[in-house]
């Protein structure tokens, strides 16, 4: 037998452990990053598998591809919405934040472990930044809801302040390694760290989408592998320029996944898979290459440190920086609760091996055993933690499916399946009554396993999954809908046009979208305009009711064909019941 042979039987072995171990997450309430260290070290030195694992340099390598892939899967379903709501604050947190966690507990280190200052700000710089991979897969397998604003503050901050720990760990290092003097020498090298990651992740992924639609592979399994050399490129492209890949990735993965291409949804099912490999491999090497023995002679210190880090450090560094962007305290107390440590600490807590630091293997033992208590504290109570400061939202409705048109490339549609719950609009309502944006056609019906051809008597039953082609521009109409009633009521409706045939009654747009167009809700809206308006419509005729606006959009002899309607967001949410 080969001994690649026998290293793929173990790692097949391995990664079927970790995703045998996903399983017990959400039974025994931990993460799951902790039971795929836990695998790596039961399968360990000191574990029933007995694998003798210590070269630090291929931990760190192995950790730095799968980190990166994971950022680049965070910034492919990162909306840029969400950016835009909170990057004050997150940028924020993941530059000073990070600084303050790691000086209040590189000071309580160096005096705990009896090292010096510079040695415990290391260790406080290494432990300074929340893991994304963790707060990621906790705030999206967990089965808590938050709101927009704080779900959004806390994957951003955990994506984006990897950067900073980095430079601040590599900072100290050349400063006790190689006597780089403070000040200037930092400066620069956060400027180009910060800098480069932000230029060429934006270039990257601006070339990469006109790159993915304008190419003609031979097979569409192809597309999903391209997107992913393309962020393996920005990493590479920019941690080799002395940039940081790590911001680079995220943002490439950002502005990808907020564009439109050519097998969009297939490729966010291969980078999500990518993702979840990327965490079971590198967690259960690294997992391996801990010493479980050795964390014994460190337990008290470690408990010691981790107690200030999630109790002290985070709070104060997080509570200010937040009140200035107006959190509550309630809001403030979950985001310094979400403080989770996991993989990053981890991979930098190897740097001071591979630059050969006396007092290296020290540093690495306690970050390990501080990841495990914040991974497992902090981990399996954020459920509990959100519950208890009242922030959690009801679970949405079954969330609509969208399903790709893959035989047309990239066409201007797509097909989403929605379930309809109790609670919708659409639920016995027919299909004709259904004032649904223009374009949208709806193809299929599903019922109890039957195939039903929709007509306009068709009326629509709960549990019925229907199969909508539609544009993505008005896909937040269609979603309104064909949601619940409850869930709607916590949006409110884009301020951009809703248009729909000129036939559409008044009351089915009032039941479709809770708009309250003051006129008989029997009358059709070219009936509305053609009364209210003076003279003959024609195109781009404006008829203004109330905080309603009608716009007359086309005509064919004298019959309105298309109607636009633009409403105040104020009059939309007051007419949503």
């Amino acid at each position: 037998m080969f001994f690649i042979d026998q290293v793929i039987l173990l790692a097949a072995v391995l990664i079927l452990l970790g995703i045998i171990s996903s399983k017990l997450s959400a039974r025994l309430g931990l993460p799951v990053l902790v039971l795929f260290l836990i695998v790596g070290m039961l399968a360990g030195e000191d574990g029933p598998g007995g694998i003798l694992f210590d070269n630090a340099e291929a931990a760190h390598s192995l950790g730095t591809l799968a980190l990166a892939l994971i950022l680049f899967d965070g910034g492919l379903q990162t909306p840029i919405k969400a950016i835009k709501l909170v990057w004050k604050p997150a940028s924020a947190l993941a530059t000073f934040g990070v600084l303050i966690t790691g000086a209040i507990t590189g000071y309580a280190a160096a005096y705990i472990l009896d090292i010096s200052l510079l040695h415990g700000m290391l260790l406080g710089a290494i432990v300074g930044s929340t893991d994304a991979a963790a707060v990621f897969s906790l705030l999206r397998n967990a089965g808590i809801h938050l709101t927009g604003k704080l779900k959004a503050t806390l994957e951003i901050e955990s994506a984006s302040n990897d950067p900073m720990a980095i430079f601040l760990t590599i900072g100290l290092l050349e400063i006790l390694v190689n006597d780089m003097t403070p000040g200037t020498g930092l400066l620069v090298m956060f400027l180009s760290q910060m800098g480069l990651g932000i230029a060429v992740g934006l270039a990257v992924g601006w070339i990469s989408v006109r790159l993915i639609n304008r190419i003609q592979l031979v097979a569409a399994g192809l597309y999903p592998v391209l997107v992913a050399a393309c962020g393996l490129l920005s990493f590479g492209i920019t941690a080799n320029i002395g940039g940081s890949g790590f911001l680079a990735v995220f943002i490439t993965g950002v502005v990808i996944g907020n564009s439109r291409f050519v097998f969009q949804r297939s490729t966010f099912l291969f980078h999500d898979g990518l993702a979840w490999l990327s965490q079971i491999t590198m967690f259960v090497v690294l997992g391996l290459l801990i010493t479980p023995t050795s964390l014994l002679d460190v337990w008290l210190e470690g408990l010691i440190i981790a107690f200030v880090l999630i109790f002290i450090a985070r709070p104060l560094a997080v509570m200010p920086i937040l009140a200035l962007f107006g959190f509550n305290l309630r809001e403030m107390t979950l985001v310094s609760w979400v403080g989770l440590r996991g993989s990053v600490p981890i991979i930098l807590a190897i740097f001071p091996l591979i630059f050969g630091l006396p007092g290296a293997a020290l540093i690495f033992n306690v970050v390990f055993f501080v990841v495990l208590i914040s991974a497992t504290l902090q981990g399996s109570s954020l459920a509990w933690m959100a519950r208890k400061l009242k922030l959690t939202l009801p679970p949405p409705v079954t969330p609509a499916a969208t399903l790709e048109i893959t035989a047309l490339g990239d066409v201007d549609a797509d097909i989403v399946e929605y379930t309809l719950g109790s609670s919708s609009r659409a639920v016995g309502s027919r299909i004709s009554q259904l004032a649904l944006p223009e374009s949208t056609v709806m193809a299929m019906i599903s019922r109890n396993n039957n195939i039903i051809t929709p007509r306009g008597s068709t009326l629509l039953q709960a549990e019925d999954q229907l199969f909508i082609v539609l544009k993505p521009a008005t896909r937040v109409f269609v979603d309104s809908v064909f949601s619940g009633k409850k869930a709607e009521a916590e949006n409110i409706l884009p301020a951009q046009e809703l248009r729909v045939k000129g036939t559409t009654q008044v009351i089915d747009i009032t039941h479709s979208y809770g708009i309250d167009i003051t006129e008989d809700p029997q009358e059709t809206l070219e009936q509305v305009i053609k009364t209210k308006h003076i003279g003959q419509p024609t195109d781009n005729t404006v008829l203004e009711l109330g905080n309603v606006k009608l716009y007359v959009r086309e005509m064919v002899d004298q019959r309105i064909i298309t109607v636009g309607i633009l409403v105040n967001e104020k009059q939309v949410k007051a007419g949503i019941k």
